[in-house]
């Protein structure tokens, strides 16, 4: 192989390694938004069907009319299922999240009184 060739191939191994790392850059961010984007999805559909109450009285209708519309805007991926999924998401998110509070306020409170309580 001559010097010539040999640079060419360090020089397309050095753009082909920046264009991997910037897909990889690409689909993560992506991801990323994704996954918080259904999140919020969640959390609105709770605050819409709770409307500051305890439990929700109606979800169904506003679920399927949500996934029709969607549907429609935007194609596959907001079926009734996968609406109830992103609630679900939301819900048990929030659930560990407060949990963890209360874990926190409990073995704040523990070694208080008793530094060698551990949960």
């Amino acid at each position: 192989m001559t010097g010539l060739n040999k640079h060419i191939d360090t020089f397309y191994s050095k753009i082909l390694e920046l264009l991997k790392t910037a897909h990889k850059t690409v689909l993560q961010s992506v991801n990323t938004t994704m996954f918080i984007t259904y999140f919020e999805i969640g959390r609105l559909i709770v605050e819409e069907e709770q409307k500051g109450e305890e439990k929700a009285k109606y979800g169904q209708n506003l679920i399927n009319d949500l996934s029709k519309r969607l549907s429609d805007e935007f194609g596959k991926g907001f079926s009734s299922t996968n609406l109830k999924q992103m609630r679900s998401f939301y819900l048990v998110y929030m659930s560990i999240r407060l949990n963890n509070k209360i874990k926190q306020l409990y073995c704040h409170s523990c070694e208080c009184r008793n530094p060698f309580v551990y949960i």
